[in-house]
């Protein structure tokens, strides 16, 4: 029987990446045809606008307070709340809140290699 350390991820065995502003991204799962994320943005950072040709991603809130720019309209989302972005559609993660934001990111397929920056 394999011992629940073998079987499980979490972000203290995940492969660890640093991006942007001293923000950083832990890979869960991580493949050609799914790749989920979770990351954590310090106060007052953000990602670039951009999209996606082929990856369709879900953004899911697990602390903290993101606002998010989806095409021309902006939303926030609060811990358990969370968005769908179909590809082809320009958006941007921003942390304008006071404390850290926690989330995961799933994207099917993955979506490195698959971003264009519109900024």
């Amino acid at each position: 029987m394999r011992k629940k350390s073998d079987i499980t991820v979490s972000i203290n065995n995940a492969e660890h990446y640093v991006w942007g502003d001293n923000c950083d991204g832990w890979h869960l799962v991580k493949s050609d045809s799914l790749s989920i994320i979770q990351e954590r943005m310090p106060p007052g950072t953000s990602e670039v606008k951009h999209f996606h040709q082929k990856a369709r991603q879900f953004f899911f809130v697990l602390s903290g307070e993101a606002t998010l720019e989806i095409g021309d309209k902006t939303t926030r989302l609060t811990a358990n709340e969370g968005v769908e972005i179909p590809p082809l559609v320009a958006h941007k993660m921003r942390n304008d809140s006071s404390s850290d934001l926690v989330f995961t990111v799933t994207s099917m397929p993955k979506s490195h290699g698959d971003r264009v920056v519109v900024e």
